[in-house]
């Protein structure tokens, strides 16, 4: 089941949506996406805040290091719990419980009195960065019709952009008073705004009422968005299909061959998202161009500006993203992304011009965030079964989360073992990796229900279920062209 997209049976009404039930699903994943929001905000604001962290607290290096990293850390285990906790409380009471911990974790960090307080602070808002960054996805694919899918789901990473650069223009606001305390406070007013939207105005997802065989509030939440008469009907063809609602399933679902090809094309995605570079960039521009022989003096406006580009290319992406498909915009992402950090990894290593090795910096940037940056966060949403959808969700996150936490702790040390070109260099390897296998393994989902996208899917892995070999052929032929 994919939300309000296609279901078998009940074709018409369920994916044509009238325009005040879309304009409906449109604030509700607006208000949502205030979780994505929240992730951006919370990584982003640090960078600035640790310049004055470290003079009030008296930091070592490695001391500011940790108070970066920590963030990761919570954010893994908070990826890893949200699954379990959204199949067992529901979507939107999980993303309730995720807007209080933004706001605990926020009061923990603006109030700390020492720079061990600082630390639990930074571990309570990861839980809630990384429980967010699994949930969302969930909540904004069980909500949207086919037609739309692929603009609602990129929403997340839209608002995780939007979070970042407000972070930076936050900083950049109080980098004369030095007050890094209420730098993170602000963080409370959006997570606020999140937890009284998830309890008081967004419905609970259909899919996950549907499985646990809540008919009359799967019901009410239909009629929200479609004629009464409609609604009926399509809840009347669910229960029918669906009967009593399915015992919950566990982890190792998501090994079982059925889902394998989905794990594997959602956990490798998340690696080459984190490995192709995009944070070492994001979170050591000034070092990066100190090393051009470019002033960083200024690293709050460089960061900045770097934001500004990641959230043009994002809303460039959202526009064309049911328009050319996931798959075509990946395929120009990695490539652009490969020639790019290769360019950058040959200008340090043969001493080029400082200034091309900025703008190849800045339009790898862009060749991210056009592409693989937000269709990441779609793909989540989309290939797994809706029965382990949250597990698999979570576990393609985590994966996320630990690889953003593994490449940004290696970074520095293996550019001083090997140079920082050659490490560039290091990055272009593994983003042509990530084209060839998204050129093999990854199916178009644009216009498609599970049903389709599945079979496209299992196609590519060379196991076409048996009820839909042809099917999954034919939708495998047309996700390569």
């Amino acid at each position: 089941m994919q939300g309000f997209s296609r279901e078998p049976g009940t074709h018409g009404p369920v994916d044509q949506v009238p325009p005040k039930g879309l304009r409906r699903i449109y604030r509700w994943a607006a208000l949502i996406a205030v979780g994505g929001f929240l992730f951006g905000y919370d990584t982003g604001v640090v960078s600035g805040a640790l310049l004055f962290i470290t003079r009030d607290f008296h930091l070592s290096a490695a001391e500011q290091g940790t108070i970066v990293s920590v963030l990761l850390v919570g954010a893994m285990a908070g990826a890893l719990l949200a699954g379990r906790l959204a199949d067992a409380i529901g979507r939107r009471k999980a993303v309730a419980l995720e807007g209080a911990v933004f706001i605990v974790g926020t009061a923990v960090a603006a109030t700390a009195p020492t720079y061990w307080h600082l630390l639990v602070g930074r571990v309570v808002l990861g839980l809630a960065v990384g429980a967010a960054s699994a949930t969302v996805p969930v909540y904004l694919s069980e909500i949207s019709p086919t037609a739309i899918r692929g603009r609602v789901l990129s929403a997340n990473q839209l608002m995780i952009t939007v979070g970042i650069l407000v972070s930076y223009l936050i900083d950049l606001a109080f980098s004369g008073s030095g007050d890094w305390r209420l730098m993170f406070a602000l963080g409370a007013v959006p997570a606020s705004v999140l937890t009284l939207c998830a309890l008081l105005v967004l419905p609970e997802s259909l899919p996950w009422l549907v499985r646990k065989g809540r008919w009359t509030e799967a019901r009410e939440v239909l009629t929200l968005v479609l004629p009464k008469d409609d609604a009926e009907r399509v809840v009347t063809g669910l229960r029918h299909r669906d009967g009593a609602h399915a015992p919950r399933p566990g982890w190792r679902t998501l090994l079982g061959p059925k889902v394998r090809p989905a794990l594997i094309v959602g956990v490798t995605m998340a690696v080459v998202q984190q490995f192709g570079g995009i944070n070492t960039i994001i979170y050591y521009a000034p070092t990066i161009i100190e090393k051009t022989g470019l002033s960083a003096s200024n690293s709050i406006f460089y960061s900045v500006f770097i934001g500004v580009i990641n959230l043009v290319m994002t809303i460039v992406a959202t526009r064309l993203i049911d328009r050319a498909g996931r798959r075509t915009l990946l395929l120009f992402s990695l490539a652009g992304m490969t020639l790019l950090v290769a360019l950058l990894g040959l200008s340090f290593v043969a001493s080029w011009n400082s200034e091309l090795s900025l703008l190849y910096m800045i339009l790898y940037i862009a060749a991210y965030a056009g592409g693989l940056g937000p269709i990441f966060w779609v793909l989540v949403g989309e290939l797994f079964p809706p029965a382990v959808r949250a597990l698999g969700s979570s576990t393609a996150t985590t994966t996320n989360w630990i690889s953003n936490f593994a490449v940004s702790q290696a970074f520095l040390p293996l550019a001083a073992a090997i140079g920082q070109g050659e490490t560039f260099l290091v990055f272009a390897v593994i983003c042509l990796c990530g084209l060839l296998f998204v050129a093999r393994f990854v199916p178009e989902t644009k216009d498609r229900s599970f049903e389709e996208v599945d079979a496209a899917l299992q196609a590519r892995f060379g196991h076409p279920g048996p009820a839909g070999k042809d099917t999954g052929r034919r939708a495998g032929d047309r996700s390569r062209t």
